[in-house]
């Protein structure tokens, strides 16, 4: 038998078990819940459990979205499956005026940001460096890294480098250097003007009659398609490009290449393809020759 005391108002009730009321000899003292700790009575306040799951429930959330952050920021630093790519396509244009390309590619196009030599331009993200040149450059540190003595020769008899040599080049792995992209720094006098030399379609004609005598005996047939002026009065750079197919007896080939000079230094960029895949490297070619640019050092 239990007696139930309670009020109306439902602040709570208090129920005492019988069994300490039916012997007052009893030394056990009567054993009191209060329907605020047990979830009885009118109040209908949460228990414990229901408490302390709220409050886990409440810290797994917390914990959840600060772990999908994270690994957002993660995602999109090391550009897991392609993420930061993705979201700079959906901008292609801001994306390439931060220069961000130059850590992920946009829109399937990587950036050559050369601070040292002052130029830059955009370049198909699945090509790679030219190996000849990579090879070349290693071998070139390795020697300054040299532990011999260095020679008693003469510095100003030491061979000096090959201008003709570029200091960029890319293509697709693992290819022969039929398709590539190339960029030559050559010093000129300081106040040489490639606009001295007339127009872009003259200097395209000089170049083509220059290409054909470079190698005797071989019958070369250079054929100018088409050139084009484009001026940058910002920094005072014109950029004469120049699209041209020279033909030999063993291959056949189409160009594009743009030619600038600026403080005593000649630019050129040359991106070359057999004639026979020309259509497929078209759009790309023309998107490198127009993003070649000259950077402030």
């Amino acid at each position: 038998m239990a007696i139930g005391i309670g009020s109306g108002s439902g602040s709570g009730s208090v129920s005492i078990s019988a069994r300490h009321l039916a012997s007052p000899s009893s030394r056990s003292l009567p054993v009191i819940r209060s329907s605020a700790d047990t979830g009885g009575g009118g109040g209908g306040g949460p228990t414990s459990e229901e408490e302390e799951f709220a409050r886990l429930a409440a810290t797994f959330r917390r914990r959840l979205l600060v772990g999908a952050g994270a690994a957002s920021l993660l995602a999109i630093g090391a550009n897991f499956g392609g993420v930061t790519s993705f979201l700079l396509g959906i901008s292609p244009n801001t994306g390439r005026a931060l220069r961000l390309d130059v850590l992920y590619p946009v829109s399937g196009f990587t950036r050559c940001f050369d601070l040292a030599n002052a130029f830059e331009f955009v370049y198909p993200a699945s090509w790679v460096g030219d190996q000849t040149l990579l090879y070349r450059e290693a071998f070139k540190s390795e020697s300054q890294r040299s532990l011999d003595p260095p020679p008693l020769i003469d510095a100003s008899k030491r061979p000096t480098r090959n201008f003709s040599e570029p200091i960029a080049a890319f293509g697709p792995p693992g290819s022969n250097g039929e398709l590539n992209v190339s960029v030559i720094v050559s010093p000129v006098p300081l106040d040489f003007s490639i606009e001295a030399f007339g127009s872009p379609k003259e200097v395209g004609e000089a170049v083509l009659r220059r290409i054909a005598k470079s190698r005797r005996g071989t019958d070369i047939k250079a054929t100018l398609i088409g050139a084009t002026l484009r001026e940058d009065p910002k920094n005072g750079v014109n950029y004469y490009k120049l699209e041209f197919k020279v033909e030999g007896p063993s291959f056949r080939r189409h160009n594009v290449a743009v030619c600038c000079a600026r403080d005593g230094k000649l630019y050129t960029l040359n991106a070359q393809a057999p004639e026979s895949g020309w259509s497929q490297v078209k759009k790309d070619f023309f998107q490198i020759a127009d993003s070649f640019n000259l950077i402030s050092a």
